[in-house]
């Protein structure tokens, strides 16, 4: 007796071609498709924006160390660096830092006439700037930084 029991279950349940039998439908499969798309979407965002403020992070971090290295400098020698390449040789930086937002040393340095100190002997470099165009997330652009 259990063995026709388990064959009309199975035809009861198991028969093709019946509305509501195992699976997904088409449209049902395309609606999680899609919100899935959705989600996706706006963590890729969320990431690439996350990734651009680490960079200006890094940017102002790299920016305010060299501006100190060359007021070391020009402090410690009586005379301003003439080029970044300096404060390299005097060892007051490692190397001279990339951009981090264009990824080049396309550093725009400034040239100017500010004395530090009675005893300074000559000017040069008296701040650096990023090359980079580009607009950063604030709407500011890199090259006022």
């Amino acid at each position: 007796m259990s063995r026709s029991f388990s064959v009309k279950c199975f035809r009861r349940h198991g028969e093709p071609g019946r509305r509501g039998a195992r699976g997904f439908t088409l449209i049902e499969l395309m609606i999680v498709m899609m919100i899935m798309s959705i989600l996706i979407g706006m963590a890729a965002l969320a990431y690439d924006k996350t990734i651009k403020r680490a960079r200006e992070s890094v940017l102002k971090q790299d920016l305010q160390t060299m501006r100190q290295a060359i007021d070391n400098y020009t402090l410690d020698k009586q005379q301003a660096p003439q080029s970044l390449d300096d404060l390299v040789e005097a060892h007051y930086l490692r190397e001279v830092p990339m951009d981090p937002v264009c990824r080049q040393k396309d550093w725009v340095v400034h040239i100017g006439d500010t004395v530090l100190s009675p005893d300074q002997t000559s000017t040069g470099v008296d701040d650096v700037h990023s090359g980079c165009e580009q607009n950063a997330s604030d709407g500011s652009s890199y090259t006022t930084w």
